[in-house]
């Protein structure tokens, strides 16, 4: 899984303890200067949650921009693998709730969430891990509740990347077509899925990006 396939790395360790040593520079490299993909993904979330929703953030990092511009009218829960990232989000978002953990094991409420997100997060999930996160998701969702995320869009086995902003750091994904399958399979109603790239100043990333939802009335 590694570059020298060192089947004892803990893929969740790497990625809490890469995230603890880079969060301010993620933060200035990404979070305070959002490229156009993300700016674009996130209107679409502003939009399809409603003022009073609530909301579930996986993979929330520090808070900005996206906890941040959800948290205005709704109420946001966000759950970070980095103790430090955390910190960071409770102080740029002190009206949401943070929780410190793993979004693999966490255990919450079912049907307790109108929406969930998960920006550039699900890559740092072992793909083996995948079905059941997805199952999880639509677990914590009301029926009729939206799963916006992005994910892989090219085959990625799990692999450590030596020097990722300066540490190590974990990435897994399927590629687009397995993972609109997965979501469909987990039990959602797909409505959009669409691969974007990132500027070429970020490696010209390819991500799928996913609309899709619990199936059921809302209001029932």
């Amino acid at each position: 899984m590694t570059e020298g396939d060192d089947r004892t790395i803990d893929p969740r360790r790497v990625v809490a303890e890469g995230y603890d040593a880079v969060a301010e520079r993620y933060y200035a490299w990404s979070d305070a200067r959002p490229s156009a993909t993300r700016r674009r993904w996130l209107a679409k979330a502003l939009e399809r949650i409603p003022p009073g929703a609530d909301v579930l953030d996986l993979g929330c990092g520090g808070g900005v921009p996206m906890t941040r511009a959800l948290a205005a009218g709704r109420q946001v829960t966000g759950v970070d693998i980095s103790a430090r990232q955390i910190e960071l989000a409770r102080a740029a978002v002190p009206e949401a709730t943070f929780i410190h953990a793993d979004m693999t094991g966490i255990v919450l409420t079912q049907a307790s969430f109108d929406a969930v997100v998960a920006f550039y997060s699900l890559s740092h999930v072992p793909r083996a891990d995948l079905p059941e996160l997805l199952a999880a998701v639509r677990r914590w969702l009301r029926p009729g509740g939206v799963f916006i995320a992005s994910m892989g869009a090219q085959d990625g086995p799990d692999t450590v990347e030596p020097d990722w902003l300066g540490a190590p750091m974990f990435f897994s994904h399927h590629g687009a077509k397995k993972n609109r399958a997965l979501v469909r399979h987990s039990g959602f109603d797909l409505e959009e899925a669409v691969v974007e790239e990132e500027p070429e100043d970020r490696h010209r990333a390819l991500f799928l990006w996913v609309v899709a939802r619990r199936p059921g009335d809302p209001d029932a």
